[in-house]
């Protein structure tokens, strides 16, 4: 299993998702060669959100084109079903919608049991109070800071203080969770980001429509307000 889940520096993921899938094996090198760290993958299953993507052999096929760290993020109803496919197909942290687990807990200890990293994901209305008894079970948690389902969407600003709340509850409880954002991240909003105590840095769009994507990945980097640990 990848272990980059280093808490002391931000982590850049382009999403996949983005990317032209006649070219993954492309797309995979262009995110190694421009810098990013993770690969983030992003699972829809056209019920959870209005959206049908990619499902566990497209995965086993990512993981066979390179050894970047495999973030996959279930936009899925009932995750727990698919779990053990997607640990199979290689994944390195899974990331389960806080709102589609009848069983949060028993799902995450699921994916920790397989030695695979375990995220929860929150969309943008729902509180931080559901993660009240997991904290201390979790690697990372996400905060989208669009409504899911579809790329290319422009960031809520409201999002920003929800950041700021869980990174205060990340510090006072368990702070080596990671803390990731998806959705309308760029130059332009980094600083802001990261000021707010996000470290983990999904950019889909962004990142394949930058004409220059290592400097898409430096400037994101030279940008933000991280600087040493949060």
């Amino acid at each position: 299993m990848k272990t980059d889940t280093d808490n002391s520096r931000i982590i850049i993921a382009p999403s996949i998702l983005s990317a032209d899938f006649t070219r993954l094996k492309d797309a995979l090198d262009i995110i190694k060669d421009a810098g990013g760290d993770w690969v983030h993958i992003d699972v829809m299953d056209g019920h959870f959100v209005p959206n049908l993507t990619i499902g566990p052999p497209v995965v086993e096929s990512i993981r066979k084109q390179t050894d970047l760290f495999l973030d996959v993020h279930l936009m899925v109803e009932k995750p727990e079903l698919l779990l053990d496919a997607f640990i199979d197909a290689g994944a390195d942290m899974i990331t389960v919608h806080a709102e589609a687990c009848a069983h949060l807990d028993r799902t995450l200890n699921v994916i920790r049991k397989a030695g695979v990293r375990a995220g929860v994901a929150l969309n943008p209305a729902t509180p931080l109070s559901v993660l009240d008894y997991v904290l201390d079970i979790v690697d990372m948690i996400l905060i989208m800071t669009v409504n899911p389902g579809f790329g290319g969407q422009k960031y809520i600003p409201g999002m920003t203080g929800k950041i700021k709340a869980l990174r205060e509850r990340i510090n006072k409880c368990n702070p080596g969770v990671l803390l990731q954002i998806d959705g309308g991240i760029s130059t332009d909003n980094i600083a802001e980001v990261t000021a707010a105590g996000a470290n983990v840095i999904i950019a889909g769009s962004a990142f394949f429509n930058a004409p220059d994507k290592a400097r898409f990945v430096s400037e994101l980097r030279e940008n933000s307000a991280f600087s040493g640990k949060i």
